[in-house]
């Protein structure tokens, strides 16, 4: 089945993020003089403004910090609604905005906060991977 979601288009900017979801790898951002995590990315840490950014490889992994029940959507999430979007804490520090996978929308009582997750990749075109998240079993 052909890919109908939207499909980002890279900047000079997002471009180690997204080259790293086409490898399968979560890549984000890191600031060299604080260390701190950030996403999404930017050319200035927001936490101490240095200019000098990294970018690694991150785990993946991470926990449930809150999530949503969209029963509404756009483009091709409108035939996957209702679906769950989720804030994920990651391993690395920071938090990431994404569709949570692996859970049922139509039951949200039984998807916890703090739940384990992590970073899977769909393919969305041959340059293109799109990540997100699912449950996994503790």
């Amino acid at each position: 089945m052909a890919y109908n979601k939207p499909i980002p288009t890279p900047t000079t900017l997002t471009k180690p993020f997204w080259d790293g979801a086409r490898e399968g790898k979560l890549m984000l951002p890191r600031c060299t003089d604080c260390g701190r995590v950030h996403f999404y990315p930017r050319h200035v840490c927001p936490f101490c403004h240095s200019a000098a950014i990294e970018w690694f490889e991150a785990s993946g992994e991470g926990h449930i910090h809150t999530y949503a029940v969209q029963h509404r959507g756009f483009g091709g999430y409108a035939q996957e609604a209702p679906y769950v979007t989720a804030f994920i804490d990651l391993n690395e520090g920071d938090r990431m905005l994404t569709v949570l996978r692996g859970v049922d929308p139509s039951k949200p009582e039984e998807i916890k906060i703090g739940a384990r997750v992590k970073v899977e990749f769909e393919e969305a075109s041959d340059e293109m991977s799109i990540p997100f998240f699912r449950v996994v079993e503790e």
